[in-house]
């Protein structure tokens, strides 16, 4: 079970501190008491990695949807290298189709910009990684003011669960992935991109999603699991160094 952040911030550390990539040993969080046990040394931290859609920001496009209408019915990015020229264009046009329609909603995931400012605070670096396009990534920055540096889109190859996107980035900032977070809001994806790469994962389980038995047994689990941005913060105050 992954450490799991109450909407209080109140909590109670039962188990050591997870490490990356070690087997799971996690912590539980109580709304129960206020007293905390004895600080384990903690991991610096000089970098945070987000995925875009659905973390940074409010999901608006429909995946499922986009999945059922491309000529088989899977998630094309994995797949679409290795189909026929035709195949993959009608694919890419689909893909097009349900972006540009994202790109209209575009809304700020709450507690993001609060995130970001706190990660400047601490002179954290942020980084991004997205399947989704440039354009996208182009208009969020601009939309909203706040910028990561790298931010790889679709366009980087190859795409998550990869750990290559996360490696490059550790590369560029002169970090070792242990030093990083990845945080996102999917397993298969994020998560998996993270733990791979030997980085600390967080997985943003708005509504309780991965709480369901069929995600007990997963191969790559999070490190830490939030509801939201907001307990990001607190979270990284309690667990990581964060002196420059």
């Amino acid at each position: 079970m992954a450490i799991q952040l109450s909407k209080a911030l109140v909590f109670r550390r039962l188990h050591p501190k997870p490490k990356p990539n070690s087997p799971i040993s996690m912590a539980n969080f109580s709304l129960a008491t206020t007293n905390l046990t004895a600080e384990p040394p903690k991991s610096r931290l000089r970098g945070v990695v987000f995925d875009m859609d659905g973390t940074l920001t409010v999901p608006v496009i429909d995946f499922p949807a986009m999945y059922r209408a491309n000529p088989s019915g899977i998630d094309i990015l994995h797949q679409i290298e290795n189909w026929s020229p035709e195949k993959q264009q009608k694919a890419y046009d689909t893909i097009a189709d349900f972006e540009r329609e994202g790109l209209d909603r575009l809304q700020i995931m709450p507690g993001a910009a609060e995130l970001c400012g706190f990660l400047d605070s601490k002179k954290i670096r942020r980084g991004l990684i997205t399947r989704n396009v440039k354009t996208a990534v182009d208009l969020f920055h601009e939309r909203f003011g706040i910028t990561f540096c790298p931010a790889l889109s679709r366009e980087f190859r190859p795409y998550k669960p990869d750990p290559a996107p996360l490696l490059h980035i550790c590369s560029a900032w002169d970090v070792q992935p242990d030093e990083v977070m990845m945080v996102g809001d999917s397993l298969k994806d994020d998560v998996k991109c993270g733990k791979r790469a030997g980085a600390f994962t967080c997985l943003l389980d708005e509504n309780g999603r991965y709480d369901s038995p069929e995600y007990a047994n997963v191969d790559h689990k999070p490190d830490f699991k939030v509801s939201s941005l907001h307990e990001v913060r607190k979270l990284l105050e309690t667990y990581f160094d964060l002196a420059p």
